[in-house]
């Protein structure tokens, strides 16, 4: 049987899209983190960030590491708490947000967590994010702006051009399909730039987080095939998986609860030696999808910020790491 959850798409479109253009800039200490936000916004608040690095080079460090398709600079926010810099190889946790455009919440996320991070000095590791938005002109847009030679269809879905199975079982081979993989492995500039500072750092990074919407899902490897990864034992026995089930929220390898992907970056991040890797489904479960309404962004991002600080004081505290444990394949 089929339910209709929404009677008017569009209008629940229009509520989201409608009045950006008329939303004035305003100031950082103003930034409302319970909306969401344009690109231009995002970027004018970054001028925020910047100068709390000018003021707190000890705390907060802002940089490119590539730019995308379309040109735009792909930055990445270190946040360091701590002020003492006698310890460089301190453990770290990526965490990126708004891979696939449409889930508007990852990258609401990323903001907030930032927010609370270097507002309530949050005792966490080092943290980073990259931020991706949306288009303007359609709203369920998923992949990158790339262009292909052969077909009128844009982008490539960033989540299965990881080097990784790349293109098998859970990718398209074909431009026009929202799960395309692209032509080769890394072939979007979004993506290479990504893996090129993670390999790069990959002795400091521990964690790498991913976010996405929607499900209500805290997902870890393998995406590709059925498969118990090798330290599962530490990752299910984690204070994690405890928070997670007590907001009745899904626990389980990727595959086992929703399908069989390839190319995925939380698969490419466990092969590369980062031991903990989670994919988080965000708010809600289907009702209003990606079209998530913005009174659901604080209850949303406070109970993942919990989550998030979970994996990140708990699990890399408890699990003890050896590369030398996780053949990947």
């Amino acid at each position: 049987l089929c339910s209709v959850f929404i009677t008017n798409l569009q209008k629940e479109i229009e509520k989201q899209t409608g009045y950006r253009s008329s939303r004035r800039r305003r100031s950082a200490s103003q930034y409302d983190y319970e909306v969401y936000h344009s690109l231009e916004e995002v970027q004018y608040h970054s001028v925020f960030w910047l100068s709390m690095n000018r003021t707190n080079p000890d705390l907060v460090d802002m940089f490119s590491v590539g730019k995308s398709y379309e040109g735009r600079p792909l930055y990445v926010l270190q946040v360091v708490m701590t002020r003492k810099r006698s310890r460089p190889q301190k453990k770290a946790v990526w965490i990126d947000c708004g891979v696939h455009a449409r889930e508007w919440i990852g990258p609401a996320f990323c903001q907030w967590f930032v927010k609370e991070v270097c507002t309530f000095q949050v005792t966490l590791l080092d943290t980073f994010f990259k931020l991706l938005r949306s288009l303007q002109s359609d709203r369920f847009w998923r992949k990158t702006r790339s262009k292909n030679r052969k077909f009128h269809c844009r982008g490539v879905d960033a989540n299965r051009n990881w080097k990784v199975k790349w293109c098998e079982e859970g990718a398209s081979s074909h431009p026009c399909d929202d799960t395309y993989c692209g032509p080769y492995p890394e072939s979007e500039p979004e993506v290479k730039a990504v893996a090129k500072f993670l390999r790069k750092h990959k002795k400091r990074v521990k964690a790498y987080i991913s976010i996405h919407a929607y499900a209500q899902m805290l997902l870890y490897p393998y995406s590709y095939k059925y498969a118990t990864i090798p330290n599962f034992n530490c990752v299910v026995r984690s204070e994690a998986h405890l928070y997670m089930t007590s907001i009745n929220l899904y626990f389980n390898n990727s595959n086992g609860v929703v399908y069989v992907t390839s190319g995925s970056s939380i698969d490419w991040a466990y092969r590369n030696g980062i031991p903990y890797t989670f994919a988080f489904e965000l708010r809600d479960t289907g009702y209003f999808g990606f079209l998530l309404p913005e009174s659901l962004i604080s209850p949303t991002c406070t109970e993942t910020m919990r989550a998030v600080k979970t994996i990140a004081t708990g699990l890399l505290k408890k699990c003890e790491t050896d590369s030398n444990t996780f053949p990947y394949i």
